[in-house]
């Protein structure tokens, strides 16, 4: 009663700072409202408000009529957006959006059909009818969000709280420059307002409400108050002042009382509504209309008619700057809002949204544009205008070196970016630039803060359901292991033995059966049969390489040559420990000086008859015929492994230069037809049986593999082992 008395007597309160900007209302709100008309397509953007983008239900190609939903609500922060026309969905696509950012974003493209053919309705003759929950959610699919710019959902705002809401203000004090929007509206339709401001009463029931209009709209205030019948809403002026139509600012205005810091005006017990959005409310409830289209100013030198216009919500600015005869000049700029709180949109494609509610496209002289930043001058003339009482140059210098901490101390988020500060910097420093970055960052920040929050609160939880289920496992285990000594005790006592016990005896009665000897004897059963396998699969990969013939490869014989010399070495040996001869080598003679000089002249005798048999069969080979080899002694074993080298090296240089010879001989007489008859070398006597032949070859496998290690152990002992092969 003391607020209405207070009102009814003139009285009002005021807020600290606020600047006097140039109105610059004139000449858009000197005509009526027109209407824009429709464009060839229009753009909706999915997400038009605070909250959530609502999910799409309509697809390309499809026709929808005026009215219809093309989005669906999940929740109540989603808002469903609605064909402004009948018409065909072109297409569900990215388009630039209406944002700051300059952004692709989702949007539902329309092809007007130009019948404007409405979907069903089902208009309401008396909303007192209706409890305030259908209200509200008929607002809510209706898709009324704040039309005053913030876009917040208005059924939100109007949803009962804890806290009674006592005072309901609506808000058409527009104290923006250049932006008539809501002046037009009051101005010729304050009936449809004032019916909207009654079903919000319905909806709120407060004690008081109250419909401010600022005092720079005199022709508003008339008609408002002529239309009014309703003595419990007072409609009061407040004086002209910006940022006074900000929502904490007109509150302190009529009031005096003071939102609390990251607090609504609903912990106060008040509710703020713009008269656009009281409009819109009215629209929904009585006609059965959503929201789809909107006024919007027009205004600037650079238009050639300025004015406010019905604007279908999806409009294409491009399309309203051709219809209202823009006449751009060098760097046109195109700023979605006021010159005081918008932005300059960064293409003409960007549709209009549901908080658009003003295009100020200005000329150079009339708006300059910004200057060039310099440096603070800590004049603190953006405090003292400060409508919200902050620090403005310490959130900048705050914002500049992203110290987060301090600019939450000093409550950067009670900035309502009204712009008054950035206004009178002498140093053209854009102040709200840097707040908007700022409060991105910090909500950047706080999101990823929540989102490790929320990993680590996962990762703890997966720890704790690991230990519990380690735990259940144990014991389980625990369980199971106490039933099965319960049931091997239940055996035991019906038995009267322990099975356990019994088990472990039988095993240790077993080893202790098997012998010392008979283990042994069986380990080194084992490795007999090992090293046959070995020796078997060695023999068959040498059998493979005999099979090939020792005139295909070089390498090949002097590999079985060595393998054949050591294992003729090991019967020399053994022959001479036991006093026997080898079967393959002839009875050994004495060995001396000139059996030594014997064997080396057959040596050479046979190298050269070797190197002429080569060389005639390479000259001859359809003759059929080849050299004999000459017959040579085969040289009696030596006395010392000393001896044996030396004569082992002399016998490879003499069977070199018989080589050399015989190869000379057989190029001067190609056509004896006959070679000389070499030496008869001994050879090993046949196999009497397959299984010997078998044997042999195993043998000289081993002695083959044996033959290789030892020549890559040492070169020159697989030369006198080679000298030795050639020597049998």
């Amino acid at each position: 009663m003391s607020l209405l008395q207070d009102l009814n007597a003139g009285k009002l309160h005021g807020f600290h700072g606020g600047i006097h900007p140039p109105e610059r209302k004139a000449p858009a709100n000197l005509t009526p409202i027109s209407h824009a008309g429709l464009p060839e397509e229009l753009v909706l953007q999915v997400r038009q408000h605070i909250g959530q983008p609502a999910k799409i239900r309509v697809k390309a190609g499809e026709r929808v009529l005026r009215g219809q939903p093309l989005t669906e609500p999940l929740n109540p922060m989603m808002i469903p957006v609605h064909a402004p026309t009948s018409g065909i969905i072109a297409a569900i696509e990215d388009r630039p959006l209406c944002h700051p950012s300059g952004l692709d974003g989702l949007c539902i493209v329309l092809k007007p059909d130009g019948e404007d053919q409405w979907r069903p309705r089902y208009p309401v003759a008396d909303f007192r009818l209706l409890g305030a929950d259908v209200l509200l959610e008929r607002i809510h699919q209706s898709g009324v969000t704040g039309l005053g710019g913030a876009g917040f959902p208005a059924h939100v705002k109007l949803t009962p709280r804890k806290k009674k809401i006592d005072t309901l203000i609506i808000n058409g004090v527009e104290c923006e420059p250049y932006i008539s929007a809501d002046d037009r509206l009051m101005l010729e339709h304050p009936a449809e307002i004032l019916l909207g401001v009654e079903i919000l009463r319905h909806i709120v029931q407060p004690q008081l409400t109250i419909l401010a209009v600022e005092d720079n709209k005199p022709e508003a205030l008339a008609a408002l108050r002529a239309a009014n019948r309703d003595q419990n809403l007072l409609i009061v002026a407040v004086p002209t002042k910006y940022p006074s139509g900000g929502e904490k600012q007109l509150i302190e205005i009529l009031t005096g009382l003071q939102v609390p810091r990251n607090g609504l005006p609903a912990d106060i017990g008040i509710v703020v509504q713009n008269v656009g959005t009281a409009y819109a409310v009215k629209q929904a409830v009585i006609d059965d209309e959503p929201l789809t289209r909107r006024v919007v100013t027009l205004a600037g030198e650079a238009f050639a008619e300025p004015g406010n216009a019905w604007v279908h919500i999806g409009t294409p600015i491009r399309y309203l700057l051709q219809r209202y005869g823009l006449t751009p000049e060098p760097e046109q700029r195109i700023i979605m809002g006021g010159p005081m709180m918008g932005f300059t949109l960064h293409s003409a494609a960007a549709p209009i949204i549901k908080g658009s509610n003003c295009i100020l496209a200005p000329k150079q002289a009339e708006l300059a544009p910004p200057a060039e930043e310099m440096a603070c001058i800590r004049c603190s003339n953006c405090a003292d205008a400060c409508p919200a009482s902050l620090l403005p140059q310490q959130l900048y210098w705050y914002a500049r070196s992203q110290d987060h901490d301090k600019l939450n101390s000093h409550h950067l988020f009670d900035c309502i970016e009204c712009g008054a500060c950035a206004y009178v910097c002498p140093s053209s420093i854009p102040l709200v630039q840097y707040y908007r970055v700022a409060k991105a960052e910090i909500r950047q920040a706080q999101r990823e803060a929540e989102l490790a929050e929320r990993a680590k609160q996962r990762f703890e939880a997966r720890l704790q359901r690991l230990a519990r289920e380690k735990e259940e496992r144990q014991a389980r285990q625990a369980k199971a292991a106490a039933e099965r000594k319960a049931r091997m005790a239940e055996q035991a006592a019906a038995g009267g033995e322990d099975p356990v016990a019994a088990a472990l005896a039988r095993v240790k009665a077993r080893q202790q059966e098997q012998a010392p000897d008979d283990m042994a004897a069986a380990r080194a059963a084992r490795k007999e049969e090992a090293r046959r396998n070995r020796e078997l699969k060695q023999a068959q990969a040498g059998g493979k390489n005999a099979a090939d013939g020792t005139a295909d490869s070089t390498d090949t014989d002097k590999k079985s040559a060595v393998a054949a010399a050591v294992a003729r070495a090991k019967a020399r040996k053994a022959a001479q420990e036991t006093g026997a001869t080898p079967k393959s080598e002839a009875p050994a003679e004495n060995t001396t000086a000139d059996d030594k000089q014997a064997a080396i002249k057959a040596a050479v005798a046979r190298a050269k008859a070797r190197k002429a048999e080569q060389a005639a069969a390479a000259a001859k080979q359809a003759s059929g015929t080849e050299a004999e080899p000459a017959k040579t002694e085969t040289p009696a074993p030596a006395e010392s492994a000393a001896d044996d080298k030396k004569a082992a090296i002399k016998a490879a240089v003499a069977r070199a230069k018989a080589r050399k010879a015989e190869q000379a001989a057989a190029a001067a007489k190609p056509a004896s037809g006959t070679e000389a008859e070499p030496a008869k070398a001994e050879t090993p006597a046949p196999a009497e049986s397959a299984a010997d032949d078998k044997k042999a070859a195993i043998k000289a496998a081993v002695a083959r593999a044996k033959a290789r290690k030892a020549a890559q152990a040492e070169k020159s002992a697989a030369s006198i082992s080679s000298d030795r092969e050639d020597e049998s």
